[in-house]
């Protein structure tokens, strides 16, 4: 085989957010599913028409690169791709691409599920080495949300420095508010444009879900998440070329919009952007939702304390475990819908060690007690670097971070 991925169609531009019968709801907005287990990814891939990241995948990313593939990849919380293997391609020719992620700034800090892109992007720029921008959509959570237009703004500078407190090269990355750029980059503005005028109020609405009473700020949106798919959207990094091409790793709500995307740009004479899509994070209750910035129970904030911590995953961490000791040693634990399991998988990178647990807990050999243990030390000692991290983010470090201007590439 060529390594060439087997081009799936995608569905065309109709509402594949919307459940049918007893299928899972996801769109950008909300995740709901009616098992335990949490979402169906493999139906998912179906319904979205992406494709599953394989062993071949895998395999010729680490071939590619010559390192081993981050344990978010390893482990399939990276599960769905859409052109991989063309950016691989790209990288053998050593030609350009680049990468681009975001996040909509809702809450003072974020949590722990609002980490796991941008660890797995931070992987991909150092294994691959190329430019990073990345999206703060203050204007969509001030559309979507109760909130002032200047403090969506702010929470945007609050969620910067937690971003930059995970250690990307400000030479190589930008961060932008879609508030602050949009107003003085006239190519983003064109492409937003360019966008809109392809994309009809009935397929947006077909695609997101919109209805009449939703204002037309919503409507238009989705071409602003669309404009950074395109190099000539950021004219001092690319030096205005346009054909660049993009990678997006991203939560698998997210697909709607890049979907879209993928529609227009040939008609734009744009390069298709690639994605890779992950898992999501589940809420402490249970994998059956994802967790919501404004119910401070339902995860791990970058904010908590050793003591809030250790509270919460004792308190609220959902068990696969047995209602009794007893009952735990004869039957075993669930490590499908046990959440401190469940995170284990995205925070502990010894594979031994977690088989380890996996077999002791799904034995009952290993209590949910001592399950629990281990995870609270983990993210006790991930939350207080993170902590002192971001403490060492000043103003003007973010400043650097936020300026329009040329990255350490040449085009």
């Amino acid at each position: 085989m060529s390594g060439e991925g087997v081009e799936v169609p995608t569905p065309g531009v109709e509402n594949l957010s919307v459940a049918e019968g007893n299928d899972d709801f996801v769109d950008p907005w909300n995740v709901q599913s009616s098992s335990t287990a949490g979402v169906d990814y493999d139906k998912l891939i179906k319904r979205f028409g992406s494709q599953k990241i394989d062993d071949e995948l895998i395999n010729r990313i680490e071939k590619v690169t010559g390192k081993p593939v981050h344990h978010l990849l390893r482990r399939g919380i990276f599960f769905s791709q859409r052109d991989m293997h063309q950016i691989l391609n790209l990288y053998e020719q050593k030609k350009p691409f680049f990468l681009y992620t975001g996040r909509g700034p809702s809450s003072d800090s974020m949590h722990l599920g609002h980490l796991i892109p941008f660890i797995f992007t931070k992987w991909l720029q150092e294994t691959f080495d190329v430019p990073l921008v990345i999206q703060l959509t203050d204007d969509e959570k001030f559309l979507w949300k109760d909130l002032a237009i200047e403090e969506a703004n702010r929470l945007a500078y609050l969620n910067a420095r937690d971003i930059i407190a995970l250690g990307f090269d400000v030479n190589k990355t930008f961060i932008f508010s879609d508030m602050e750029y949009i107003g003085s980059c006239k190519e983003f503005y064109m492409n937003m444009c360019r966008v809109q005028k392809l994309v009809t109020f009935n397929q947006v609405k077909g695609i997101f879900g919109f209805g009449d009473s939703d204002c037309i700020g919503k409507i238009s949106f989705p071409a602003i998440q669309a404009a950074p798919s395109f190099s000539s959207s950021f004219p001092l990094i690319f030096n205005g070329r346009k054909d660049v091409p993009c990678l997006i790793p991203c939560a698998i709500d997210q697909d709607p919009y890049f979907r879209m995307t993928r529609d227009v740009a040939p008609r734009m004479n744009m390069p298709k952007p690639a994605l890779l899509h992950s898992t999501f994070f589940p809420a402490l209750q249970g994998v059956q939702s994802k967790m919501s910035a404004s119910d401070p129970n339902s995860s791990i904030f970058l904010t908590d304390t050793d003591k809030q911590i250790k509270n919460k995953v004792n308190k609220y961490a959902f068990s696969g475990g047995g209602a009794t000791v007893e009952e735990h040693k004869e039957k075993g634990g669930n490590c499908d819908v046990d959440v401190s399991y469940q995170y284990l998988t995205f925070f502990l990178e010894d594979d031994e060690r977690l088989a380890q647990i996996k077999k002791d807990y799904t034995s009952g050999e290993l209590l949910t007690g001592y399950l629990k243990k281990e995870l609270i030390e983990i993210l006790q000692k991930i939350v207080t670097q993170h902590r002192e991290n971001r403490l060492k983010v000043t103003d003007d470090i973010v400043k650097q971070f936020m300026t329009p201007r040329k990255l350490n590439f040449q085009y």
